[in-house]
């Protein structure tokens, strides 16, 4: 694989900043360009660039994943047959005589000569301490516990938990239930005992996996208490198995058959032969929960097939993953992203763990573990990277970022002077792409690719499979304007199902009652003339002045132009008399002035649009945010319609839950006296 970067341009093309534009070399080495001459001679399809690729990808679904499977020599039997077996959303049925197990698909590497001695996982702490893993040590230790956790009772089906930081014996974890057909699932030891068991009550696990504690920003976080309290919620649980990261010492008698919690280095410790158990192609692999903003979360459960192939196609065609590069996202575990990791796995990559602060010491801590570890690709929150920039940082000076190649950036839309930013003040060739995709399917929909050019504030493509497009509120597909982002076809990594949604009621009632027979994900999206994308933030948070639609994260984008402003948040409220308050809450340092507001007007009207400017300014003390560090428009909107405080909000569900009684009581403010009456536009 190719390690050099593409070329940086600074010119203007149909009006659209090139910011970064792969080389030839480049191309002609990427894993796609190896996928396309493939398919031309085992397909008999001849694409000669991206976009003809993915317009196969989604006219011929079937015909694509088994060419994503037989390319990349899939572990398994039973793949006869067409792969789309039927085609219907919700309800597609993918390969029904297979059997694959997608934990045997990762360790496939340990078995290659090639890879098996290199590093797998390469963990760093906060004092750039850094140990590894190979693929052969992971391997063994993976085939170690799951042995164990058979002999403990654990079963295909069963449903192992875990209450783990950002830590390799995660990652070992997951693939060691996956290896014997047990159902994985992992919250992050921050998240509230009682937030923790709203989730895993539902699940009844047989077995919770624990730690002692973790250091975070300089200091010790102990979790003994925590695990108490979230073993004594769960009356179905049989055995905890505990990580002990702060003090490794084992208690006297620790081992696999002592009474009390176990001790995980005990269980890794065994050399066993390995022997990974084959499930149909949709058996549960783990179930991943919903933010939980409005109510109890709900368990998005993702099938072994679907992921193995989402994995190999994201990671290494999309993204140009493969052995000899290696993936670092600082990921809370609660969050999809972290996921991410274990799918960078399956296309031979190494990975970096790291339960740190992301800015532990300075703000620019991330780009420190990418030059320690030598990442090649970085992962990260748009938020984060506007935080370096904002800081006056210059992380290529300051560190070596010579092997970086790729920085994707997710969570939120990637204000255009951040994306600047990164090509000043990181690296000026990076390949610097936005994605946006969802826990729904633990991947992408729209994002990078290694073929085409990047312009500045557009999302390169549709990613290979997604049949994406925007739609009007009428169904009808619209280029050029806001729309509802829509999935026209099935992908084998949509969810198998919802956790005790036995009707499948849930599910259909989540995606497929807007656009009957269309996968409606709840973003605003904008598709360019060009094929390019724009995000504009979730649809039921989308604001509308006048039937037009807009999207809030227009406005946060724009108030990355305003220093003072350390967080937003906005909301549009319908009201009884037909008219519209859009009122726009700041964070700040120092006080409102009528200057400041008049500012921040100004600033959002140049780089919006008139229609973008708030009807009141409004200073609060900080923005509610969900683990994943999401802001909770929708629920905050609930407060100011008249729900009830007590269900519009679900407190366990947040970073900073105090704040909500500020919104609780401007909510109840507004609707006893309505909306203020001065107003600075």
């Amino acid at each position: 694989m190719s390690t050099r970067n593409g070329a940086v341009h600074d010119g203007m093309a149909d009006g659209r900043q090139l910011t970064w534009l792969p080389t030839e070399e480049q191309r002609r080495a990427s894993r796609l360009w190896d996928f396309m001459a493939w398919v031309t001679r085992h397909r008999n399809v001849r694409p000669a660039d991206y976009r003809e690729v993915w317009r196969w990808s989604v006219r011929e679904p079937a015909d694509f994943w088994d060419a994503v499977r037989q390319y990349f020599g899939v572990v398994g039997e039973g793949f006869q047959g067409p792969a789309l077996a039927e085609e219907r959303m919700p309800g597609a049925v993918w390969y029904p005589h297979a059997r694959l197990n997608f934990a045997e698909n990762v360790l496939r590497h340990a078995r290659d000569p090639r890879l098996a001695e290199t590093t797998a996982v390469l963990t760093v702490d906060e004092d750039n301490a850094a140990s590894a893993l190979t693929w052969r040590q992971l391997a063994a230790q993976v085939t170690s516990l799951a042995a164990h956790l058979k002999r403990l009772g654990v079963e295909p089906g069963d449903r192992v938990a875990a209450v783990l930081p950002n830590l390799p014996e995660a990652v070992i974890g997951l693939l060691a239930a996956a290896s014997i057909g047990a159902v994985w699932t992992i919250n992050s030891p921050d998240l509230s005992a009682p937030s923790t068991l709203d989730r895993l009550l539902q699940l009844e696990p047989k077995i919770l996996i624990g730690v002692d504690g973790y250091r975070f920003n300089g200091k010790d976080v102990h979790r003994l208490d925590h695990l108490a309290e979230v073993e004594a919620g769960l009356p179905g649980l049989r055995h905890t198995i505990l990580v002990r990261h702060l003090d490794p010492a084992p208690e006297p008698g620790a081992g696999p058959v002592a009474s009390g919690r176990l001790d995980f280095a005990a269980l890794v410790a065994d050399d066993v032969e390995p022997a990974c158990l084959r499930v149909p192609f949709d058996h549960p692999l783990w179930i991943l929960f919903s933010s939980g903003t409005t109510g109890s979360p709900k368990g998005i459960v993702h099938g072994h097939g679907g992921m193995t192939l989402e994995a190999l196609k994201g990671t290494a065609l999309n993204q140009d993953m493969g052995p000899g590069d290696r993936y670092y996202v600082a990921a809370n575990t609660s969050w999809m992203v972290w996921n991410t990791l274990v799918n960078t796995l399956m296309s031979g990559a190494s990975v970096v763990t790291y339960a740190g602060s992301p800015t532990h010491r300075r703000k620019d801590r991330q780009f420190e573990v990418i030059a320690l570890t030598g990442a090649t690709m970085f992962a990260t929150g748009a938020a984060y990277l506007s935080l370096v920039e904002r800081s006056g940082l210059e992380p290529g000076t300051e560190w070596d970022l010579s092997l970086l190649r790729s920085i994707l950036s997710t969570g939120s839309p990637l204000p255009d002077s951040t994306w600047r930013w990164v090509h000043e003040q990181v690296k000026r060739d990076v390949h610097l792409g936005s994605d946006t995709g969802g826990t729904d399917i633990c991947s992408g929909f729209i994002g990078s690719n290694p073929l085409e050019p990047v312009h500045l504030g557009r999302l390169q493509g549709p990613l290979l499979g997604v049949a994406v497009e925007a739609r009007s509120e009428a169904g009808e597909r619209v280029v050029g304007e806001v729309g509802e982002m829509v999935i026209t076809r099935p992908m084998p990594s949509m969810p198998v199902s919802f956790w005790g949604d036995e009707d499948g009621a849930k599910y259909r009632g989540s995606y497929f009652e807007k656009f009957p027979g269309a996968w409606t994900q709840g973003d605003w999206i904008t598709e360019t003339p060009e094929g390019e994308f724009i995000v504009h933030g979730r649809s039921d948070a989308t604001l509308n002045r006048l039937g037009v639609r807009l999207g809030s994260g227009d406005i946060y984008a724009a108030l990355r132009h305003v220093p003072e402003v350390r967080d937003a948040l906005v909301l549009g409220l319908e009201q009884p008399d037909g008219g519209y308050w859009m009122p726009l809450f700041v964070v700040l340092d120092d006080e409102l002035t009528d200057e400041l507001k008049t500012k921040i007007n100004t600033t959002i009207r140049e780089h919006t649009s008139h229609r973008h400017v708030p009807d009141d300014i409004i200073a609060a003390p900080a923005v509610p945010v969900t683990h994943a560090l999401k802001k909770i428009e929708v629920p905050i909107k609930k407060l100011f319609t008249g729900h009830d405080p007590a269900t519009a909000v679900n407190r366990g569900s947040l970073a900073n839950p105090e704040v909500v009684d500020w919104y609780v009581d401007q909510a109840q403010r507004f609707r006893t006296e309505g909306r203020p009456r001065t107003r600075v536009r």
